[in-house]
Formats: C-alpha cells, structure tokens, sequence
C-alpha cells in the first residue's frame, strides 16, 4: 500500500451510487481507516481534470460510469489493450509517477455473472444501447462466441426499436439492458419492445440494481424468461477495480 487515500467514481445524477457504499464498507472491513471513497458527480467531462489539480497527494483510483466512459478517454496517458478496443474505461488507475491509466472491468463482471445462465441455445443477443456500457458487454458476447445486434433510437448505431419483430426476439434468445431507462426514481419505464415475443427459452439481464427488479425485467420474467439484475455484476467488476489498484 502507498500513501495515497483517495478512491472516487466520476459520473453524473450518481447519487444512488452503488460504489461508494461498497467500498466504503470494504474499507471498514479491511480496517483501512487512511482510505476513502468519494463521488465526483460533475454535470460535464470538462471538469475532470479540476478534481485532479492535487493528485499526487492523495488520488490512487477511480472509477467511471454513466455518461462518461468513453469521453474520459482523451484525459488519460495510457489505457489498456482490452479498454482500447471496447472504446470505453470504467477504472482508472493512478501510478506512482502520476500517469493516469484506464481499464474496463465491465466485461469481466458481465461475463462471470452470465455464464451460469447460458445454455446451448445462447448464441444470439440484442444488446439495448449504445453507450460506454453496451461496447462492453459487446466485447464480453464477442469472447463468448454469442453473436449480437445493437438496438438504437438511431439506425446509424444498429437497428431500431421500431424494427424489433417477433422474429428477431425469437431468434435472439439473450436480451441485455444497457441503457439507464428504468432506474429508480423512474421504476415503471422500460425499453420499448415487444416483450410478448419473449419466451421461457430467453435471458433478460439488466445491467440497473436499482431496483432490484426493474420493469423491463418483470415484463420478461411475465413471459418466463429467466432474469437477473446488475448487482452481481457491479460487486465483480468493483473487486476487479480494486485488484487493478493494488497490482
């Protein structure tokens, strides 16, 4: 362990955050009293370089989410080979001479929270979004030799919600929520699609914890879908956040 004391998420509206509890607990059961967990909640990516006027002091890693995993990236000196072709960071490390380094641990949590809900008819996904989360679990599938299409409010991104057909859910037997639509306060919204496709033979995973059970998740589980929120996710990627500081 350095000297340094500082961990904090950088994102906007994230005062539900998931990891500032987390860690903070962790550090309490560590007995690592000189560590402390913040949020950055900054309404543009402009001003991440004011939080870190005074790095060398104190600031050992961070963690990003919503909606500044990718354009963080022009901040950083270096990110590794695996964040670079996702496109999006969602930890950074900050070294001991003060370089600031990006990873993704996305797609490690993602991928060690579904693989018990695969089976060998999970070879195609519709991934909803675009975002800095979706390229993640994207480049998960892509590893797990699962096929997949965006779905997108733009046809310039994959195919649009409106194309979505009984065909393409019945044939897609993976749907993941990347998008933020659902999250608690707004518990009764959900991505717009035609959950009356969704069969028992389907997987609805959404990446949102908060709530437990989101409406896009209650409207697969109607059809017998199998279902699993994002919490399993967050704690794995959170452990491989805190790996990559201590390495």
């Amino acid at each position: 362990m350095n000297k340094r004391t500082k961990f904090g998420l950088i994102g906007k509206n994230i005062s539900y955050s998931f990891s500032k509890k987390y860690f903070t607990e962790k550090f309490e059961k560590l007995k690592l009293k000189n560590l402390n967990y913040y949020n950055f909640d900054i309404p543009e990516i402009e001003e991440f370089p004011f939080l870190l006027y005074h790095r060398e002091d104190d600031f050992r890693g961070l963690n990003v989410t919503i909606p500044y995993k990718q354009s963080i990236i022009k901040y950083l000196d270096d990110i590794s080979d695996e964040a670079k072709e996702i496109g999006a960071v969602n930890t950074i490390k900050i070294t001991n001479n003060n370089k600031l380094i990006g990873y993704n641990t996305d797609t490690y949590g993602f991928s060690k929270s579904i693989r018990p809900l695969l089976n060998a008819a999970s070879k195609k996904a519709l991934i909803l979004g675009t975002g800095g989360a979706s390229k993640a679990i994207a480049y998960a599938l892509k590893q797990m030799d699962i096929a997949f299409k965006f779905v997108s409010r733009n046809n310039n991104l994959g195919i649009l919600y409106s194309d979505l057909n009984k065909e393409l859910i019945e044939t897609h037997l993976i749907i993941i929520n990347c998008t933020p639509v659902g999250t608690s306060p707004n518990i009764t919204e959900k991505p717009q699609i035609p959950y009356q496709f969704i069969t028992k033979n389907h997987i609805a995973f959404d990446l949102i914890y908060n709530p437990e059970e989101t409406a896009f998740l209650k409207a697969a589980k109607k059809q017998g879908a199998v279902v699993k929120n994002g919490l399993e996710m967050l704690q794995l990627q959170a452990e491989k956040s805190w790996e990559i500081w201590n390495s």
